[in-house]
């Protein structure tokens, strides 16, 4: 959209007669702009996107923004946006020289409703729940931890639903994560184990990364991607154990991806990875270039456990600890991913001798009769 000065990158989903599903992520080419203009260029170009012959009766479910100040910059989204999406708006500046990049998930086939912020997407017997941006205001990172969780799991309650049996992904965006992240970790343990989540069971699909919320009394803000109408079967944890180790060997409660089968299509989502071994070690110390590789090999070996491949990511979210390292890390993704939608943004990984992480979402046909298609 060049008029727009917005670069669109698209993936899409779109078997024949079959619910779409299409992720964008939008890059603003800055103009020596403010944040009201850059932003109101992004939404417009979200808006003529949507537009679009193929997009025809597709609906924006989930959106997230990434901003360079969001304590200052959230307010004009909050006031613009719809109600309609689970927006999530987080400073993890997008490390292109702009204010702000989004993250948008469309589908088309889906009954889409907004109640009281979870965004609930029915079709087939499925209702896929979206809820983002919650937070609280007073306490330390581990008492605003818990209150998040038990507040969403009494929301879940109200679907009929709980976090063991039906939360697929999370996400903890964590205020000065070199200090407060030790919080979020022991309570999400001591919560998890309430809930019956522990190394015996199963955990679930996560990225805990830095990143600042708007409230800056909010130590962190929580995502979450609940599901309801599948059966047990149909969900698989990935471990890669050649490549990485169970969390809970180093005191922290997610799975490293997970696995839904639905009848016509398989979903995919990797928790954040970093340069890890299978013995719970930083590999790499200090080199972003084999740091970057060896994520990309974790990674790989997560989505071949999963029988999927960087063929079938249908988009990336890529964290850096140092600014600096952008420019390359950059040329390496445009090299190896030139057609998969990504976005780079500046935020530290939970352990300061990572200087890189990332997390993505697969999408590949399958058939699997035995269950009800997305």
């Amino acid at each position: 959209m060049a008029e727009l000065g917005v670069t669109v990158q698209l993936s899409e989903f779109t078997p024949d007669d079959k619910t779409a599903e299409y992720h964008a992520i939008l890059h603003v080419e800055p103009r020596n702009d403010l944040f009201p203009e850059q932003y109101d260029r992004i939404y417009r170009a979200e808006l003529a996107l949507l537009e679009m012959g193929q997009f025809r009766g597709a609906r924006t479910i989930f959106k997230r923004y990434f901003l360079s100040d969001s304590t200052n910059q959230q307010e004009l989204i909050e006031r613009k946006e719809k109600v309609e999406a689970s927006v999530s708006c987080i400073q993890q500046a997008p490390l292109d020289g702009s204010k702000v990049a989004a993250w948008l998930y469309i589908v088309r086939g889906m009954e889409v409703e907004n109640q009281d912020g979870m965004v609930i997407a029915s079709h087939n017997g499925y209702r896929h729940l979206w809820k983002m941006g919650m937070h609280e205001h007073k306490g330390d990172s581990a008492w605003q931890t818990e209150s998040l969780l038990i507040n969403y799991e009494e929301t879940l309650q109200r679907f009929g639903a709980t976090l063991a049996d039906n939360c697929i992904r999370t996400w903890f965006f964590v205020r000065d994560v070199d200090t407060q992240y030790a919080g979020m970790v022991k309570a999400r343990r001591e919560n998890f184990i309430e809930q019956g989540l522990t190394e015996n069971t199963h955990y679930i699909a996560s990225t805990g990364i830095g990143g600042l919320p708007a409230d800056t009394r909010a130590l962190l803000q929580m995502g979450t991607y609940a599901l309801l109408g599948f059966q047990p079967e149909q969900q698989q944890y990935l471990y890669a154990k050649s490549h990485l180790n169970p969390t809970y060997e180093y005191g922290v409660t997610f799975e490293r991806g997970t696995r839904i089968d639905y009848g016509d299509r398989r979903h995919v989502y990797i928790s954040g990875t970093a340069s890890i071994n299978n013995r719970g070690e930083v590999v790499h110390v200090g080199d972003i270039v084999r740091q970057t590789e060896r994520m990309w090999e974790n990674v790989e070996a997560l989505l071949a456990e999963a029988d999927t491949s960087f063929d079938d990511v249908a988009q990336i979210i890529v964290y850096l600890r140092d600014v600096s390292d952008a420019a390359i890390v950059r040329r390496m993704f445009e090299e190896r991913f030139p057609d998969t939608p990504y976005v780079i943004t500046l935020a530290p990984v939970c352990r300061p001798t990572w200087l890189i992480e990332m997390e993505c979402i697969a999408i590949r046909e399958v058939s699997n009769p035995q269950f009800k298609s997305f």
